[in-house]
């Protein structure tokens, strides 16, 4: 496969990354040794806040009386989409039962999780799409609880958009806490919480690994790095879009990697001219984490063909796929290897992370090669159960018994022996193993 790098990147997002295992583990101990007097110190120190950490109705009522009502339309509008098409994906999930054997059902059955944990990142920018995309699924799944925690602002507490957002999505409780101690709090069931069966949505180091810490003990949508993103362009692609679409993702945070894949290279050298004045026009906390990530984690290549570029892509698994090129369908069928997918022009990322309606939260770091992103079907656990008439029973006995002897389990064996003795008194069974 050939691969002309006009621009290699010279760190990936794993460079440099502080450990940060050692102190995370540090405070989950002492947090569940200790609980909320430990949870609420923590809080201090790092959110800088010493106001109310669980909200109460009118603490909410209050703050949704300053989101102004156009922006509550907006966020409705977002709610709206992202509920609809989690309501869909959660009816490709059915209850099923087939007859094995003559006599012996098995059958399938989705159940949501009890208590669900959102975590909703309010720092360097208050997401509010995250709170819609978190609460939404879970509200869409039917979990009994659910919790949106999220960072205050010293001395000032959540962004009211954030809790609008939250309590229209359906949160139970919202809480005011960030970092690994909303964390803690929401998996050791602190401050008269439900303890989380899961617990997802984006954040900082410190609660990825606070996340990644606690996975077995609770579940979690994934393991999150900084975010990324690949744009494929062919000669038909506007090269300005292009470039506006690599710095908007770019402006995450100074380690999120962006990808330019073409087989167009003067295509690919006129975005290349372009992005530097696109981040320069930013404003100053997004421009210097747009020019660092361009710097330091962008990439832009060359490809011989469209098989190629694909390829590249897969190679690449990318959190967010966009496809600015002829024959759509092609793309469609052909990439099997991304969060999600945005094809053509009139798509881009930020629709998908704000309020077209699929999920913003979705793997990043390659974990596209193995899963996606967060969806209703997260929040379910898929279980099988059986049951069986005498007859039915029969044959998956007498099988049980015989291979279980083979493995040298004789527990297992006796407990098919002994329904076969009971349930037919008159017949004999050949149940050794045969070896």
């Amino acid at each position: 496969m050939s691969r002309k790098y006009l621009k290699k990147a010279d760190l990936t997002p794993t460079s440099g990354a502080s450990d940060v295992r050692d102190t995370v583990q540090a405070i989950l101990d002492d947090i569940e040794t200790r609980g909320e007097p430990a949870a609420l110190e923590y809080a201090a120190k790092f959110d800088r806040y010493d106001g109310a950490i669980k909200l109460t109705r009118a603490e909410i009522d209050a703050a949704i009386a300053k989101v102004p009502e156009k922006l509550k339309k907006d966020i409705q509008f977002a709610h709206d989409n992202v509920r609809r098409f989690a309501e869909a994906q959660k009816a490709t999930l059915k209850d099923i039962e087939v007859e094995v054997v003559p006599g012996l059902v098995a059958g399938q059955k989705s159940i949501p999780v009890r208590a669900a944990g959102c975590y909703i990142p309010g720092g360097r920018y208050s997401h509010i799409a995250s709170a819609i995309m978190t609460v939404t699924t879970a509200k869409v799944a039917g979990c009994g609880s659910i919790t949106a925690c999220s960072p205050p602002r010293p001395d000032v507490g959540i962004a009211p958009a954030i809790i609008y957002a939250a309590d229209l999505c359906g949160a139970d409780t919202i809480l005011a806490m960030g970092g690994v101690q909303g964390v803690a709090s929401m998996a050791f069931g602190l401050f008269d919480l439900p303890k989380a069966d899961i617990l997802v949505g984006p954040g900082n180091q410190f609660v990825a690994e606070a996340k990644r810490i606690l996975f077995g003990r609770v579940g979690i949508d994934m393991f999150a790095g900084p975010t990324d993103s690949l744009i494929l362009a062919d000669e038909t692609a506007d090269a300005e879009i292009v470039a506006a679409d690599l710095v908007g993702q770019a402006e995450h945070g100074y380690n999120s990697p962006v990808w330019l894949v073409t087989d167009n290279e003067p295509l690919a050298r006129k975005v290349m001219e372009i992005v530097p004045r696109l981040i320069a026009d930013l404003p100053e906390m997004n421009g210097k984490n747009a020019e660092a990530a361009w710097r330091d984690y962008a990439e832009v290549i060359v490809c011989d063909d469209r098989e190629e570029m694909a390829a590249t892509s897969d190679d690449y698994a990318p959190e967010h796929l966009t496809v600015q090129a002829q024959d759509l369908d092609w793309w469609l069928d052909r990439l099997q290897c991304y969060g999600s997918l945005f094809l053509g022009e009139e798509t881009t990322v930020a629709f998908g992370d704000k309020a077209s309606g699929t999920n913003h939260v979705l793997p990043t770091s390659g974990a596209a090669n193995y899963t996606g992103g967060l969806s209703v079907h997260k929040y379910m656990k898929i279980v099988t159960w059986q049951r069986a008439t005498r007859d039915g029973a029969k044959p998956v006995a007498e099988a049980t018994a015989r291979i279980s002897r083979l493995e040298g389990m004789e527990g297992h064996a006796r407990t098919a022996d002994i329904r076969l003795k009971k349930y037919f008194p008159d017949e004999t069974f050949d149940l050794t193993s045969g070896m």
